[in-house]
């Protein structure tokens, strides 16, 4: 149905939402091709990384929620395939290959000492011969990981604890000059030669101005969100919101974009050209912590009325709700949360907890979230589901899973 009003309900904008980033336009249960991972891309643009593997890493669970059990090399696939490439999108993230130019600004910004990131920057700074002799080695032995040229004498700290070469290959993966050509089953990036990497056919393809990158990101966030405030346009691609605030009045101004009210919400909204609203919305999901359609927490409370912080770094006796929590999705609704951990060794994937948002069915929800975690369980390979004591969801589901009460 064409947007037709200058305003949405709340239910249209979160159906919106969800079928801008891909929920309830593929049936999951079909068998999944790489061409469908490659679509996932296409539409959301990018996807964020996390080291975190407690249950599987986090860049993984996006494309299980929107395309259920698939093939888990998908991503070091189309890695290999050049048809995405990794860059600090969001966060660190895999990005679809055509939007390699459009951050090209942005790795300019970085050599020019425009973007100070993590301290690279003044790393730089201080040690430009070390990291012009490390770009070198680069070329001379590449691909490479930081462990191959480490400069380390004494054990690694914390996951952070970058030595000299480490922080020097980072700075050149900002800058561009290096890139990642996959990564190890220990989870290290391998670098190597952006040209060495990347398909002549993308290098080729002219650098747009930071102000023309700018306004086709903006136009891509709009369409993977579908309704989106100026906050959240600026969150997808992490730019600068005052920057994206002009960008947008130019595009309403050229109508790429069309300003709109949204039940409930006090700031201005904005809508792609031509966008459609989905009459219903069919689509069941469990989500990354990191997945796009709830990393913004402010959009998360505005749009779906949900308060939702990440526990991973919260001592366990002030967590409220777990360590690794993932928000459940049925219908355009997030409907709950649940907390879990793959015991690999067992072949388990346990449920500490399980928490229904008020006013839902605890019955309805347990049995949904029951088929959406076996799915999940055969995906991991692993064959059972154990659900702890935790939380108002915990005993209907545990019911669902056994088929008994406890």
């Amino acid at each position: 149905m064409a947007l037709s009003a200058d305003s949405l309900s709340i239910v249209e904008a979160r159906r919106l939402a969800c079928v801008a980033q891909g929920f309830g336009t593929r049936d999951r249960s079909s068998t999944t091709t790489q061409r469908d991972v490659v679509d996932v891309f296409t539409q959301l643009g990018v996807i964020q990384i996390d080291s975190v593997n407690v249950l599987v890493r986090s860049q993984e669970l996006p494309l299980f929620s929107r395309l259920g059990v698939h093939d888990r090399k998908a991503i070091p696939a189309a890695t290999k395939k050049r048809q995405v490439f990794e860059y600090w999108g969001h966060a660190a993230a895999h990005l679809h290959i055509d939007l390699h130019p459009l951050f090209r600004w942005k790795m300019d910004a970085a050599r020019r000492g425009r973007l100070r990131h993590w301290g690279l920057t003044s790393f730089y700074e201080d040690n430009k011969s070390f990291v012009r002799r490390t770009l070198k080695r680069v070329a001379d032995e590449g691909p490479i990981t930081a462990r191959d040229i480490s400069t380390r004498t004494e054990k690694k700290g914390s996951w952070w604890d970058w030595d000299e070469s480490k922080t020097a290959l980072e700075y050149l993966f900002l800058t561009g000059e290096l890139t990642a050509a996959g990564r190890h089953t220990d989870f290290s990036r391998i670098y190597d030669l952006t040209e060495r990497v990347l398909p002549k056919r993308v290098l080729a393809r002219p650098t747009p101005s930071e102000d023309e990158a700018r306004r086709e990101l903006v136009v891509r966030a709009a369409r993977a969100l579908g309704v989106a405030t100026s906050a959240d346009l600026a969150d997808y691609f992490r730019l600068e919101h005052a920057a994206v605030k002009r960008t947008i009045a130019e595009l309403v101004g050229s109508k790429s974009l069309r300003e709109v009210k949204v039940e409930g919400w006090k700031e201005r909204a904005y809508v792609p050209k031509g966008v459609k609203i989905p009459s219903t919305l069919t689509a069941t999901a469990l989500l990354s912590p990191f997945d796009s359609l709830v990393w913004f927490r402010p959009r998360n409370e505005r749009l779906f009325d949900f308060h939702y912080r990440i526990e991973i770094y919260t001592p366990e006796p002030k967590r409220t709700y777990g360590y690794y929590v993932l928000p459940f999705m049925v219908n355009g609704n997030i409907v709950g949360r649940v907390d879990l951990k793959a015991d690999r060794q067992s072949g388990t994937l346990m449920v500490p907890g399980a928490f229904a948002e008020p006013g839902v069915n605890l019955t309805k929800t347990a049995s949904l979230l029951r088929a959406e975690l076996q799915s999940m369980a055969t995906w991991l390979d692993l064959s059972s589901i154990d659900v702890g004591r935790k939380g108002n969801l915990a005993g209907p589901l545990a019911k669902a899973v056994s088929g008994r009460r406890r």
